[in-house]
């Protein structure tokens, strides 16, 4: 009998020793249950080719030519990654829709003996359970905002206050991107599924009763778009405004976005995305900066003349701002101001 995902909090007590995602490592790469391996019945071109055939030639002549892949790949995966098991073992398995690539692998497992089970309805089941989490179910908890200009450390006073027991949403984390021109980071962005899908584990374990704390972001962070569902709360939300001098700002973003400046290709290709919003004498100097290694005034710049002014009309969307002044962003500081917010939330 296949097992049935009832809801994403099932995911952190399966009964089984070991998830394995047998679609094609194209599709396992673009979103997957969490925790699954990828032991794919059939390669990325493998797939393609079975399923032009079943599109062009004849489904019959399709199941032939994808059964002997199927069986051939199982076999490689049950000497190359299962043999250590031992009987006991409980594998569960799914594919795209719980059909025949999941049910032919867990059909072989069956075989040798060990407890394997299908999920029912495949990556689409677990795929619906995300969609419930944070398109079809109103975000009720009280959001507070974490606002202030680039360079106030945001993110590491997220991680405080996560520490200090407060319930926080880091959507730069989740997103793996820094949410502005230059916040690119190393492995790149994950498909918006995938994102999604790591959003809904930490919406399912947030408590509605208490407040969350949430950078206060754009309806994208990089490429990822924020679900509607969040973003009306974000929209509504009261901010607190950590207010650092440009000069600590400065220094600490010379410290954050050290793996750009490291780059020089990257920063010159990123300056010069800025030649839209700025005059070309601009520009230039910015480079000159970048090339001298003067990155912390190149920082103060980039802030003072082209971030700092674009958070400021954000901020008028609202008048329900409570500032957080500090004299620098060092640990001591970033210590404090956590302490206060957590405060602040009683």
């Amino acid at each position: 009998m296949p097992y049935q995902l009832n809801s994403l909090s099932d995911l952190s007590a399966l009964p089984f020793d070991t998830v394995i995602d047998v679609r094609s490592p194209a599709e396992y790469a673009e979103d997957h249950i969490p925790g699954a391996i990828n032991l794919p019945v059939l390669d990325n071109g493998e797939r393609a080719r079975v399923g032009t055939i079943y599109v062009q030639d004849s489904p019959f002549e399709a199941r032939k030519i994808g059964a002997a892949l199927v069986a051939r790949n199982a076999a490689k995966h049950i000497e190359d990654q299962l043999m250590e098991h031992d009987r006991d073992w409980k594998p569960l398995v799914y594919c795209w829709r719980g059909g025949q690539r999941s049910g032919s692998f867990t059909t072989i497992l069956k075989q040798v003996g060990w407890r394997a089970k299908v999920v029912e309805g495949g990556y689409r089941s677990y795929r619906r359970l995300v969609k419930q989490a944070v398109y079809d179910t109103p975000f009720t908890a009280s959001v507070t905002l974490l606002d202030g200009n680039t360079g106030s450390a945001k993110t590491e006073i997220l991680a405080l206050l996560q520490a200090r027991g407060v319930q926080v949403i880091d959507l730069e984390g989740l997103a793996n991107h820094r949410g502005s021109l230059f916040g690119a980071m190393a492995g790149g962005q994950p498909s918006q599924k995938a994102f999604e899908g790591a959003l809904a584990q930490v919406v399912i374990g947030i408590d509605p009763s208490r407040p969350v704390v949430v950078e206060a972001e754009s309806s994208k962070v990089g490429e990822r778009i924020v679900p509607p569902m969040l973003w009306a709360a974000m929209k509504n939300a009261p901010r607190l405004e950590v207010q650092a001098p440009l000069a600590a700002r400065a220094k600490y973003l010379v410290t954050a976005y050290r793996d750009m400046i490291g780059d020089t290709a990257r920063l010159t290709e990123t300056l010069d995305r800025l030649r839209p919003y700025h005059p070309a004498e601009r520009v230039k100097d910015w480079h000159a900066l970048a090339a001298s290694g003067d990155m912390e005034q190149l920082a103060s710049e980039l802030m003072a003349l082209h971030y700092d002014a674009r958070y400021g009309k954000a901020r008028k969307r609202t008048d329900d701002i409570t500032p957080l002044p500090v004299a620098g962003l060092g640990r001591d500081d970033l210590e404090d101001v956590a302490d206060r917010i957590a405060r602040l939330l009683g």
